[in-house]
């Protein structure tokens, strides 16, 4: 990926846009995919989340994009059919989590990452994150305490599948 110039008279989110633009030409984002989210961008190239904004836009104005509300910014015109993920989001992110309760660096009886890291780590949605954390609890990886948080269950609670 190349550097973003900081300096310069380029706007951030006009040299991030060329990056993308240049993913879609080269045929590494296709037609119907997402391109990253507001919330990957942000991590992905220090920027702000407004600059993110502006990608989407300065995207959608060059006719590459376009962006459905609630889902995300789609490769090609409106109607292209859209490539789904494989598998739910969700579960990767919980997958992700069990394996840093399994290693050791989420432990028993302490507080796994809020909606909001999780938001932040996978460039997901609140209700993506919150589905995630639903998923751990149904099969007792955690456990939520109301208005305090949701932690580590003890491992003989854990699933042994």
């Amino acid at each position: 990926m190349s550097m973003l110039d900081r300096e310069g008279p380029v706007p951030l989110y006009v040299q991030v846009a060329e990056i993308i633009q240049e993913q879609i030409v080269s045929g590494e984002l296709r037609p119907g995919e997402a391109v990253p989210s507001e919330a990957v961008m942000e991590a992905e190239f220090a920027i702000a989340r407004t600059t993110a904004r502006n990608v989407a836009r300065e995207l959608r104005r060059r006719g590459l994009v376009h962006t459905i509300q609630g889902e995300g910014t789609f490769v090609g015109p409106l109607g292209v059919p859209l490539v789904k993920e494989s598998r739910a989001i969700y579960l990767i992110i919980a997958k992700d989590v069990i394996a840093r309760i399994r290693r050791g660096e989420l432990r028993p009886n302490r507080a796994i990452p809020s909606e909001k890291a999780l938001m932040r780590r996978h460039g997901v949605a609140k209700v993506t994150a919150r589905k995630a954390v639903e998923h751990l609890r149904e099969r007792g990886w955690v456990f939520t305490v109301p208005y305090r948080g949701t932690y580590v269950s003890a491992p003989e609670k854990w699933p042994t599948s």
